[in-house]
């Protein structure tokens, strides 16, 4: 399940490096909760929180069902 998570945020990654950000997957828990980490321009922006539930959360709860959450960590 964590590559099939990677290679859907792999997907979403050039949005984020088109405006300096990036995201990294760091774990996806027993919970169905998937951690990301964002970085560069999108680490500290005050838009950040709604990208990550907003695009990334609703892309990947799309693919995969079965994730209840995106965080942040």
């Amino acid at each position: 399940m964590e590559e099939k998570i990677i290679g859907a945020i792999d997907k979403i990654r050039p949005f984020l490096q088109r405006d300096g950000g990036d995201i990294e997957f760091v774990e996806y828990t027993k919970d169905n909760v998937v951690r990301v980490r964002l970085q560069g321009a999108c680490q500290g922006c005050p838009g950040a929180q709604m990208t990550l539930k907003m695009v990334v959360e609703q892309i990947l709860r799309s693919e995969f069902p079965e994730i209840k959450s995106v965080e942040s960590v």
